[in-house]
């Protein structure tokens, strides 16, 4: 939606759409604890996982955390952008993510390569490397043991990557999987995102309005109306939202009352998690 219609309901930006900034989110407790975790345990190395049905809030998360691990100093950050990759693409992307030069056709170098560089400034400094991969449920069990092995030195003894992992339920059942059962037993710090409250979705819509410059661009019942029909999912409920504000945009209306509402929804009123996470 371009600004100048967004400008029409003085909004900075849409405050439903995927691309909504990292400091308009809502954290909850669950996320807060989490993050304080994962940033007090930098030093340590580990794994870590954020797990949840889609649209509950890992991906979420994830950007809160990388904005908070970002800020912090020594702190080297990076976000895998193919979970689904080889082995083969996977030490290619970690090469470009933390600057070391490596070969695909020679895993052992690659991985000696990337682990003397953060040793080198490990020893040297507070320098402390973190991997995010969203969408985790994707990668291969080839490369999550990949990732095991290369994370761990001194004889499993020492951790000297952070790896924080998200993924869907198919990522929990297959780290219960017998070859991957030696990295789930090292997930130290765990978020599960569950269904949300009605309450919750409300508070976390008003967020949104308040941080995109209009607070009141939803009357109250329509609030009320969307976080009882979201069935618990914050994807759901901003799509529904997002369609609210297009049907607005549209009409030319002033704002989104409950007459809009019901001509939107009028055949569908409730919509299924199915249509409204396309």
């Amino acid at each position: 939606m371009s600004k100048k219609l967004l400008a029409l309901y003085g909004l900075k930006h849409n405050p439903f759409s995927q691309e909504v900034p990292t400091a308009a989110l809502s954290i909850s407790p669950a996320i807060e604890n989490f993050c304080w975790r994962i940033e007090n345990q930098i030093g340590e190395g580990g794994f870590a996982l954020v797990s949840g049905e889609p649209g509950t809030g890992k991906s979420a998360a994830l950007r809160i955390l990388a904005e908070r691990l970002g800020a912090l100093r020594d702190v080297s950050v990076g976000i895998l952008s193919r979970p689904q990759a080889s082995v083969a693409d996977f030490y290619r992307e970690l090469g470009d993510l933390f600057a070391v030069t490596l070969s695909a056709s020679n895993r052992w170098g690659g991985a000696k390569a990337l682990r003397q560089k953060w040793h080198a400034h490990i020893d040297a400094s507070l320098y402390r490397p973190v991997l995010l991969i969203d969408e985790a449920q994707a990668m291969s069990p080839a490369v999550l043991s990949e990732l095991r092995l290369l994370a761990s030195t001194e004889l499993d003894s020492r951790s000297i990557l952070t790896v924080v992992l998200a993924g869907d339920e198919r990522l929990v059942k297959k780290l219960q999987s017998e070859d991957l059962l030696p990295m789930a037993s090292r997930i130290r710090c765990r978020l599960r995102c569950e269904a949300i409250t009605p309450q919750q979705l409300k508070e976390g819509l008003l967020n949104h309005l308040k941080k995109a410059g209009n607070p009141r661009l939803i009357s109250t019942a329509v609030i009320d109306s969307l976080s009882e029909h979201a069935a618990g999912n914050y994807r759901v409920l901003m799509n529904m939202a997002n369609d609210l504000l297009a049907a607005a945009v549209q009409r030319e209306c002033d704002s989104i009352d409950e007459k809009l509402f019901f001509e939107v929804f009028a055949m569908d009123p409730k919509p299924s998690k199915a249509r409204a996470m396309a």
